[in-house]
């Protein structure tokens, strides 16, 4: 099977992230870059600075937009007219918040537009991203397929019947692994705080997260049931999750933190 071609639009920290992992896959894309500033990209894919720089034969299958919502509307005004057919014979691919799949067929110019979004997380660019992804009633299903393989490329990918869906995504997966740093980086100061080195400290966090997260990857049982075989009754583990377990602790932050996200993303959407 022939790789696709991917014009990829924005090499940003999340653009970056995808292309560092589709380039570190078994079967990388063919992958050309738009990128005002980008000196060196993965797998030394060909840049270009603007629309009107690429060349007349790249027909890409899938065009990611990796840019910022604001700048999106300008930019796809500006490759439909550049690229001409190129442009609508592709499929679009955002990863961005906030922009939906019908405004961008109306700003790309036809509203039979076929365009997928998703919402993919930094770990893509080591290969264990989380993704969840919506396909427009005008995406094919090879075009959808297509979509799921390439997210599939750099993590898993969790396919959502409704655009709305996104929005959790976003909370439970597209921005928690800024959660699980900041609980790092807790941990990592209350190793020093209590006498271990910063050396120290950061190597054991940091093993412990990798180790937590790969049982959860790797066996059977659910997170609960990890949870209570780690805790002994009357244990030290018992004494600290009786702290973070408290309704006022976790529970409570976690169900703000995650209203907080969905709510944000609604408002981006609108």
């Amino acid at each position: 099977m022939t790789s696709p071609t991917l014009l990829l639009v924005g090499c940003g920290k999340m653009g970056g992230a995808l292309a560092q992992g589709w380039m570190n896959s078994p079967k990388p894309p063919r992958l050309v870059i738009l990128d005002r500033k980008l000196e060196q990209a993965p797998g030394n894919s060909p840049i270009y600075r603007t629309p009107q720089d690429i060349p007349k034969d790249v027909a890409p299958d899938i065009i990611v937009l990796a840019i910022k919502p604001a700048a999106a509307d300008s930019i796809i005004k500006e490759l439909s007219a550049a690229m001409g057919e190129n442009f609508y014979k592709a499929a679009l691919l955002s990863v961005m918040a906030g922009k939906t799949c019908q405004h961008l067929a109306e700003v790309s110019g036809r509203e039979d537009m076929p365009v997928i979004r998703t919402m993919p997380n930094t770990p893509s660019s080591v290969g264990a991203g989380s993704a969840g992804l919506y396909a427009s009633p005008h995406v094919s299903e090879k075009q959808k397929a297509l979509g799921i393989a390439l997210m599939e490329q750099v993590g898993t990918v969790v396919p959502v019947s409704r655009e709305t869906d996104l929005r959790t995504v976003t909370a439970i997966a597209g921005s928690a692994p800024a959660y699980i740093f900041f609980l790092a980086e807790l941990l990592e100061q209350r190793g020093v705080d209590l006498g271990l080195t910063a050396k120290q400290s950061r190597q054991l966090v940091r093993s412990m997260i990798y180790g937590s997260g790969k049982m959860l990857h790797d066996l059977p049982e659910d997170a609960a049931t990890l949870r209570k075989n780690v805790t002994s009754p009357n244990g030290t583990t018992a004494a600290a999750l009786s702290v973070f377990m408290d309704e006022r602790n976790w529970p409570h932050s976690v169900k703000l933190a995650t209203e907080a996200a969905v709510r944000r993303a609604e408002e981006l959407d609108n």
